[in-house]
């Protein structure tokens, strides 16, 4: 019998530089993610990274999935990094039928694409062994909160089947605001977070589905959306009246914030 899951995550992946940075809070956090935050060992990962865009949903379907270094101008060693965890060629196809099922109209098969940083990075930190089966799935950054949700609500069955689901993006995203601030956080990015925060902790997911409207500082914390879709998927497949936990928090470069989600189902 498969071993069910009763909880989603979402991760703030940050900068790449988590691969190496011992000095990061956000990298302890995740290396110590079997002994303190999950202990159950999953049949596959589904992992919705913020760095795959496209316009439809889409899958990977590979038998072993290469290191993509989706990044630029970063120390050599980063380049050198490998996570080359089996590819999840079933929970592709068990992803596509899913959302068809649910009324996504089409959903497409990449069979070269590997890992981006957003999935093997905090990946190489939670699971270093990569000996568990990892699939992607892409946001589709034109659409919205509501639709990211639905399409997580889809998913909600792979709980049941031992597939941990992850989203994997950032609580705030705006590089161009990024500076060493001595350890001081903008205003605007920790009005963002802590109504975030807030939102999920009392459970108001209609207002997170909603975000660009009801968020302050929301076009300044995410100019694009890409990197939060991924939180809308996590919330949508944990089921409607889920538990959420802060899990981690913490600051880098006064206005990235990798506060660390879990959504446990309630039903």
């Amino acid at each position: 019998m498969a071993l069910t899951l009763k909880d989603t995550f979402f991760i703030s992946h940050g900068s790449p530089t988590l691969s190496i940075d011992e000095s990061l809070p956000a990298r302890h956090f995740l290396q110590s993610w079997k002994d303190k935050v999950f202990c159950q060992t999953p049949k596959s990962i589904l992992v919705i990274s913020g760095h795959w865009d496209t316009s439809f949903p889409a899958v990977n379907i590979v038998q072993r999935n290469d290191t993509i270094y989706d990044f630029y101008g970063f120390p050599d060693r980063m380049y050198k990094l490998k996570y080359p965890a089996p590819g999840a060629p079933e929970l592709a196809l068990r992803v596509k039928e899913l959302l068809m099922e649910s009324g996504f109209k089409r959903v497409d098969e990449d069979r070269k694409r590997g890992l981006d940083h957003g999935a093997w990075v905090p990946l190489m930190l939670m699971y270093p062994e990569a000996d568990i089966p990892v699939c992607q799935l892409s946001v589709q950054s034109k659409r919205d909160g509501n639709y990211h949700y639905n399409l997580g609500k889809a998913l909600a069955p792979l709980k049941d089947e031992g597939v941990l689901i992850i989203g994997s993006g950032s609580a705030t995203h705006n590089l161009r605001a990024l500076a060493n601030l001595g350890g001081n956080v903008v205003p605007w990015a920790s009005e963002f977070d802590t109504w975030l925060k807030d939102a999920l902790l009392q459970g108001r997911y209609e207002d997170v589905n909603s975000f660009q409207e009801k968020a302050p500082h929301a076009k300044m914390a995410h100019p694009w959306p890409d990197h939060f879709y991924p939180l809308h998927v996590a919330v949508g497949a944990a089921g409607e009246n889920a538990n959420a936990k802060l899990i981690h928090h913490s600051w880098d470069l006064g206005a990235l914030s990798y506060a660390s989600y879990q959504f446990t189902s309630t039903s």
